[in-house]
C-alpha cells in the first residue's frame, strides 16, 4: 500500500496542496569558471569565468522546492529595496511563488550569498547581508497576512530559519500558534542552540550538527547516540518530532513518546550538500500535508534529497526527478500480476511487520470489481501500512454463490485487484472461510465488511484486532448481474 499512496501522491495530490513558507530570503549566485593558473598578483588562483547564474536560497529555495514539485507556494519574510531584491522578485516570478508575504524594509540588503566555482569545486563565498532582527510592526504585517493565507486555505506550513532576523521569538510564535489552531502541520528547520522559539512545532528537523549545537556537545553520527540526544531535547522542549538529517547514514525521525524511524540514503555520488537541508523539509512536509505516513514521508524525503546533492549548487527538485526515481526503484508497480503462495506472503508480512508497519488483511469474492468494491479496500487500507487480500477461488465462490458464479476467473480477478494502489498483495484461497489463511499469514488487523459484530468475524483469533467497515449503499455484484440479465432479457444488450 505504501508504493500505491506514493504513486498517487507523485500523480495526484502534490498539485493541489497549498503550503505557505516563513522565513530568511536569500538569493545564491553562482559563479562558475575553470582554474588552470596562479596569479602573478598575489599567490591565489585565478578563476576564468564561464557563466553566473542566479537562483533562490534560503526559505526562498525550500519555497522553489515546493513549486518545482507543482505546490501552491505562498512565500513570506523579509527583503530590501535594493538590486537583490529585484532579481529575486524576477526569479520568484518564474517559479510561480505567491511572494505577497514579503516585508520590504528600506535600506536593508537583500541577503545574496555569491560562490565562486572552479573545476566544479567551490573557491570561496561572499555574503552580502544584514542580519538585523524584524521589528514587532513587521511582525504584525506578516501575521496579518499569515491570518488572510489561512483563511484562504493552507495545507502546511514550514519555518526556514537561517538566523537573520526574520524568526524572532514572537514572530516563530505567532506562526506556531496559527498552524496549531487551525489543525495545519508546521515544519521547522531550525538555527542556533535555543529552541524554545519553536515549541508547539509538528517536526523540527536539524543536521546532525545542528542537533549537537543544540545539545551543548558534538553528537556521534551513530543511531543510538542521535536518538538519545533527540529524547534529551524532547524533555526540554515542546516539539512532536525531532527528525535528524545525517548525511550518508539518512534520516531519523524521534517521536516524544519515544517511537522511532529511520530511512537511509540512497545518494550514489555527492557533489554539493547546499540545499539538501531546504529539500528534505519541503517533500517531507508536503507528504505529511498530503496524509502519508511519517515512514512513507521519509521515504519521499531521502528520494528528493539523494537527486539534489548529486548536482552542484543549490538545486531545487523536480516532481518529474521523483517521478523517474521512484519508477526505476518500483519497476514491479508497472509488472504483470503474480501469484505468491500463503508462505510467500506471510513471509512478506513478517519483513513489514519487523520494520514496525501494521498489515491488514480482508478477504472476498470480488466477482466483477465495482466501485463499491474500491471504497471498501481503500478505507481498509487506511487502517495500516499494507493490504493484503484473500481472494476466493473459482471454486469455493461456486459453493458460496451458486454454480453461475463466478462470471470473472479467479486469476483474471487478481490481476484486477492487484492492480488497485491500496493492494499490496492478493492471495487465492480454496477454503470456504479465510480462517485457514490467516492461521498462516497472521496479519495486524482483520477487516470485515457488513453489519457483523467483532466477535462474529471468522479468524479473530490471528489478528490483534477486527474492524467492520460499512459496505458502500447500491453497489453490489449481485445487482450488476440482475441489470445485465435484464437488458439482456429485454434485448437492449
Amino acid at each position: 500500500m505504501t508504493e500505491g499512496y506514493i504513486d498517487n501522491f507523485l500523480n495526484d495530490a502534490l498539485p493541489k496542496l497549498r503550503i505557505a513558507v516563513v522565513g530568511d530570503i536569500m538569493v545564491d549566485r553562482y559563479v562558475f569558471g575553470s582554474v588552470d593558473r596562479i596569479s602573478p598578483e598575489a599567490p591565489v588562483p585565478v578563476n576564468k569565468v564561464n557563466r553566473i547564474s542566479s537562483v533562490l536560497g534560503g526559505a526562498a529555495n525550500v519555497a522553489a522546492n515546493l513549486a518545482n514539485l507543482d505546490c501552491r507556494v505562498y512565500l513570506a519574510g523579509l527583503v530590501g529595496d535594493d538590486e537583490n531584491a529585484a532579481l529575486l522578485r524576477g526569479l520568484l516570478n518564474d517559479a510561480g511563488i505567491d511572494g505577497t508575504g514579503m516585508v520590504v524594509r528600506k535600506g536593508h540588503v537583500t541577503t545574496t550569498k555569491v560562490r565562486v566555482l572552479g573545476s566544479r569545486q567551490q573557491m570561496v563565498r561572499l555574503d552580502f547581508e544584514d542580519a538585523v532582527p524584524f521589528e514587532r510592526e513587521e511582525e504584525d504585517a506578516l501575521a496579518a497576512w499569515l491570518d488572510q493565507r489561512i483563511a484562504q486555505g493552507l495545507d502546511g506550513m514550514i519555518l526556514s530559519d537561517y538566523k537573520k532576523g526574520v524568526l524572532t521569538d514572537r514572530m516563530s510564535q505567532l506562526v506556531i500558534e496559527r498552524a496549531r489552531r487551525a489543525g495545519i502541520p508546521i515544519l521547522v528547520d531550525p538555527k542556533g542552540s535555543d529552541w524554545h522559539k519553536y515549541n508547539g512545532a509538528d517536526f523540527v528537523t536539524p543536521n546532525i550538527k545542528e542537533l549537537g549545537d543544540c545539545c551543548g556537545e558534538k553528537i556521534p553520527n551513530e543511531g543510538q547516540a542521535v536518538v538519545d540526544a533527540a529524547r534529551r531535547l524532547h524533555e526540554q522542549y515542546d516539539f512532536a518530532h525531532i527528525m535528524v538529517t545525517r548525511s550518508e547514514k539518512g534520516i531519523t525521525v524521534i517521536r516524544k513518546d519515544g517511537k522511532v524511524w529511520n530511512n537511509p540514503a540512497t545518494a550514489q555520488e555527492v557533489f554539493d550538500v547546499s540545499g539538501a537541508g531546504d529539500t528534505v523539509a519541503a517533500a517531507f512536509l508536503a507528504a505529511v500535508a498530503s496524509h502519508l505516513s511519517i515512514r512513507t514521508s521519509l521515504q519521499v524525503a531521502n528520494a528528493a534529497a539523494g537527486i539534489v546533492v548529486t548536482k552542484v549548487g543549490t538545486y531545487p527538485i523536480h516532481r518529474s526527478e521523483l517521478l523517474k526515481l521512484w519508477q526505476e526503484w518500483h519497476p514491479n508497480r508497472w509488472a504483470p500480476y503474480k501469484a505468491l503462495s500463503r508462505e510467500e506472503t506471510a513471509e512478506k508480512i513478517r519483513q513489514w511487520q519487523k520494520q514496525g508497519e501494521t498489515v491488514v488483511f480482508t478477504n472476498g469474492c470480488f466477482d466483477i470489481l465495482h466501485r463499491g468494491h474500491v471504497l471498501y479496500l481503500q478505507q481498509a487500507a487506511m487502517l495500516g501500512q499494507h493490504l493484503v487480500v484473500g481472494l476466493n477461488s473459482d471454486a469455493s465462490v461456486r459453493r458460496l454463490k451458486g454454480e453461475t458464479r463466478p462470471l470473472v476467473h479467479e486469476e483474471d480477478r487478481a490481476v484486477l485487484l492487484s492492480a488497485l494502489g491500496c493492494v499490496d498483495e492478493v492471495v487465492i484461497f480454496t477454503e470456504d472461510t479465510p480462517a485457514e489463511l490467516l492461521s498462516v499469514l497472521r496479519p495486524d488487523i482483520l477487516v470485515k465488511g457488513g453489519d457483523y459484530k467483532a466477535e462474529e468475524v471468522v479468524g479473530r483469533e490471528y489478528v490483534k484486532r477486527v474492524e467492520i467497515i460499512s459496505f458502500e449503499e447500491g453497489y453490489s455484484t449481485t445487482g450488476l448481474v440482475q441489470k445485465i440479465a435484464s437488458l439482456a432479457k429485454e434485448g437492449k444488450l
